[in-house]
């Protein structure tokens, strides 16, 4: 890898950060190696208010690398005070998806009917509570018509046309910012809440992106790139977030 030249798993790294962009004092929940990385290149950068764990119950005043103990611990987060944070919407959880549709349905459940699924995966979590209290965005490490589906086989986290359907109290704190794969970054900013395209990733084609998706997708032919790290995020990222190159194991290059 050469100094100055960014791959692609370090992209996808800063389209993660961008997520917790302007959220201020709230907790970030990433769930995966790249997330994970992003939420601290974030609180290093342009989010210092961000609140990190260790990942079990202490709140960290420093940022480690993936894998250290934390040095500074500046607050006890059991799981009960935990679930009072995602109820009271101080939390931007990044979760994962097996399958992902245009309305942003999420299914981490099963693959195939419910009542004799042919793969059985986590079951439905806490994904319903996430959706409907707190911020949740995405992170699909394979962009592909597998997991972005024309509609789930199950429904874990609630998208924009279930939480409509279900009327104000679903749809108050209903919020689905971005979902970050590793061909682009995807959003709901449209009238009808479907997923568009807000970025393509540096050397990804319009169709390449629609050919992995199990849908049509929104594509706008002014379409930007998705924003490369600075030379300080580069440095931030491989020198002490994650000096060990996990990240290249979540992304192909």
């Amino acid at each position: 890898m050469s100094a100055g030249r960014a791959e692609r798993a370090e992209v996808c790294v800063v389209a993660c950060a961008e997520a917790w962009r302007g959220d201020g004092e709230v907790l970030a929940a990433p769930m995966g190696v790249v997330p994970s990385i992003g939420a601290r290149l974030a609180r290093l950068t342009f989010a210092p208010d961000l609140l990190l764990t260790d990942g079990e119950a202490l709140l960290v005043a420093d940022v480690p690398a993936l894998g250290a103990r934390a040095r500074t611990v500046e607050g006890w987060l059991p799981y009960r005070r935990h679930l009072a944070l995602v109820a009271g919407g101080r939390r931007h959880v990044m979760m994962g998806a097996a399958q992902l549709d245009r309305h942003g349905n999420q299914n981490i459940s099963c693959i195939g009917d419910w009542r004799r699924p042919s793969r059985q995966l986590l079951g439905v979590r806490g994904a319903p509570a996430n959706t409907l209290n707190n911020p949740t965005s995405y992170w699909i490490p394979r962009h592909s018509p597998r997991v972005l589906v024309e509609k789930v086989d199950m429904v874990s986290g609630v998208g924009y046309d279930r939480a409509a359907a279900a009327g104000p109290s679903a749809t108050r704190f209903h919020r689905i910012p971005r979902v970050v794969t590793d061909l682009a970054v995807l959003d709901f900013e449209t009238p009808d809440r479907t997923m568009r395209v807000r970025s393509l990733h540096p050397g990804v084609t319009a169709v390449e992106v629609r050919a992995a998706t199990g849908f049509p997708l929104e594509l706008p032919g002014d379409v930007p790139r998705t924003r490369l790290p600075t030379p300080e995020e580069l440095r931030l990222i491989r020198e002490v977030i994650d000096p060990d190159g996990l990240r290249a194991r979540e992304v192909r290059g």
